[in-house]
């Protein structure tokens, strides 16, 4: 695949009254055009700080950022101007114009481009179509819901035909339901416009509805970084075990010799895999926890078991859940 976006050793800071401050630290990472990439990350990771250097809107201190080959950093004012046009970019709290229609919203960026008003307006149309609110082109954006006013944001980006999307906490002020229904249509952009789309959240939910590939970021720098998959399947990292394990915070204990998280996709999900290897043992074991996920339209599941104090029947639990093709780590006695 064609690389559309390459950072290397971006490193942000700001100086504030409590000295400096790291924002983010030696951070690399390239992403595939036509991709739908995540960079996950707690609260004060550094997300925002990143995506918006990707743009230029915060110029990093040290590193370089290429867009289609291209090193940005470099670009005259006037030459960064014209490349930000190819960078689309929706937040949290959509920065609609409130005294403007829907259409003239989303026609907003084509006046600016010098598009006649009329090609304008038919094209603004044809967004508005893409995003289901055709019937809302006279309205004002106090008359919408969150998610309408999120639509017509994203409406408003097509209309400046960009190659790139960045996403910054795009769902957080969304309830659940319209969240899955602007991801969806994020997605069915990103296949019919082929449209690079950047997703930055603190939500691991998020991330397996729509990415393929995903960065976790922990105080500043890159934790791990890989597909979507393999951080559900296998989290190498102390920061991605936070996000995937956050599911099951609640549980108040999970005491026990030995305990392991065993994860399983949509292929093996209807086999009697715990009553056989009960049965194989002659032993019971503990189900702690239990969970299904969608994954890039595929189910993906996990469950965290205490195993007998047998450490010869332990064992061979664990080979017998590898020999089935599952995935097995073993996980500490309280994890979240």
């Amino acid at each position: 695949m064609e690389e559309i976006i390459r950072a290397v050793n971006i490193s942000k800071t700001f100086q504030t009254s409590d000295g400096t401050v790291d924002a983010v630290k030696n951070v690399s990472f390239s992403i595939e055009k036509g991709d739908i990439f995540g960079i996950i990350g707690l609260s004060g990771a550094g997300k925002s700080t990143l995506v918006r250097c990707l743009n230029l809107l915060e110029k990093p201190n040290e590193g370089e950022i290429f867009i289609d080959g291209k090193d940005i950093m470099k670009l005259k004012a006037w030459e960064l101007r014209k490349k930000r046009q190819e960078i689309g970019m929706i937040f949290q709290h959509f920065n609609l114009l409130m005294q403007r229609s829907v259409l003239d919203n989303v026609c907003f960026p084509m006046e600016i481009a010098g598009i006649h008003k009329k090609e304008a307006k038919k094209r603004a149309m044809q967004y508005l179509e893409t995003v289901g609110l055709s019937d809302k082109a006279k309205a004002y954006p106090a008359q919408l819901s969150g998610g309408q006013k999120q639509r017509v944001a994203i409406a408003r980006v097509l209309a400046s035909d960009p190659k790139i999307l960045l996403c910054d906490e795009a769902t957080s002020a969304l309830d659940p339901q319209t969240t899955k229904s602007i991801l969806a249509l994020l997605k069915e952009i990103n296949q019919k416009y082929g449209i690079t789309i950047v997703v930055i959240t603190h939500e691991m939910a998020v991330i397996q509805e729509i990415c393929t590939k995903v960065a976790v970021l922990d105080h500043g720098s890159i934790a791990e970084i890989g597909s979507v998959e393999e951080l559900f399947r296998a989290p190498k990292t102390e920061a991605a075990r936070k996000l995937i394990f956050n599911d099951f915070s609640y549980v108040p204990q999970m005491n026990g010799k030995r305990m392991i998280r065993v994860t399983f996709d949509g292929k093996t999900a209807f086999e009697p895999l715990i009553g056989n290897v009960i049965l194989e043992y002659h032993t019971p074991l503990n189900i702690l926890y239990a969970n299904t996920r969608t994954i890039n339209g595929n189910a993906e599941g996990e469950m965290i078991l205490q195993l007998p104090e047998s450490e010869k029947i332990a064992d061979g639990m664990i080979a017998y859940f590898r020999e089935k093709n599952l995935g097995v780590e073993e996980v500490d006695s309280i994890v979240g």
